[in-house]
């Protein structure tokens, strides 16, 4: 694959969770390229494997573990799995996460005539699901939580190590329409900077990427139509990115590639870089 700038990576261990998807398997593939030994983590065995198949055809090493984000015990079994075929873990990229339809509102606004009776297909506020709210906030954000706490204890014990989780836009304003999304990439980069500090004695950074919006498996169906052409949402999404655009996958590889590198971001931690188009700067006029 082409990448912006190399970085020696000979001899890291790298995890990627959520690494069966389009943007962390485009990660996990620049880590290897640049020399790691790439754990490509994903609830799918077989998306993590293909990503997995597709570095060992460019010459790289990685391997494709099923893993559960949620389930402690899943996330030790698959570390000790990590461990045997390649040693304990150097750089963590804690990129699982999602939105569900069950924490997210119909519309953008709460109008007088939503309280009158309920809509079919129409769900306010007041009728949010407590459970799918909690789902989203626990996949973005326990799901962050729980693998940095079972993969990051190797990189204490060795005094090193480059933890890098997956915020979002929405951390720094909310988007309409999703409420549980956005609380809960909030908590994540707050957790990112709370993290950086308690690990700043045993030699490991931390840090977030930030993305705005690219065109994902979760999402082409809420921004693009059936013959391709944009929704309403967006082409309200293009016209506040000033570059005019959606980010393709390859746009997070600099900032992911500077953030895990020890001689390059040695003294980089509790950042949150955005990698947005200009979206996070633009206030609409």
């Amino acid at each position: 694959m082409k990448l912006p700038f190399k970085t020696n990576l000979d001899g890291k261990v790298a995890a990627v969770t959520g690494g069966g998807g389009i943007l962390c398997g485009c990660m996990a593939k620049a880590l290897a390229a640049c020399g790691a030994k790439v754990a490509v983590l994903d609830l799918k065995l077989e998306a993590a494997q293909r990503v997995a198949d597709e570095i060992a055809a460019d010459g790289g090493i990685a391997k494709g573990f099923a893993c559960n984000v949620l389930e402690r015990s899943s996330l030790e079994a698959a570390e000790q799995a990590v461990r045997a075929e390649f040693g304990p873990v150097d750089i963590l990229i804690n990129g699982a996460g999602g939105n569900n339809p069950k924490g997210t509102t119909s519309k953008e606004f709460l109008f007088p005539e939503d309280l009158q009776a309920a809509q079919p297909g129409v769900t306010t506020f007041f009728d949010l699901d407590p459970q799918g709210v909690q789902f989203v906030f626990n996949l973005n954000f326990i799901g962050t939580l729980l693998p940095t706490q079972v993969f990051a204890r190797a990189m204490a014990e060795h005094g090193a190590g480059a933890i890098v989780n997956i915020s979002s836009m929405n951390a720094f304003t909310p988007l309409t329409k999703i409420p549980a999304y956005s609380a809960a990439k909030a908590a994540v980069s707050n957790f990112t900077q709370w993290l950086a500090v308690h690990m700043s004695k045993v030699g490991i950074r931390v840090n977030a990427i930030a993305p705005g919006f690219f065109l994902t498996d979760q999402n082409r169906g809420l921004l693009t139509q059936a013959d391709g052409s944009w929704t309403a949402r967006g082409n309200t999404i293009l016209t506040h990115t000033p570059m005019g655009r959606f980010g393709v996958p390859e746009d997070l590889l600099g900032a992911l590639l500077w953030l895990v590198n020890e001689e390059g971001a040695a003294f980089v931690t509790g950042t949150v870089i955005p990698v947005d188009g200009g979206f996070s700067s633009f206030s609409g006029v």
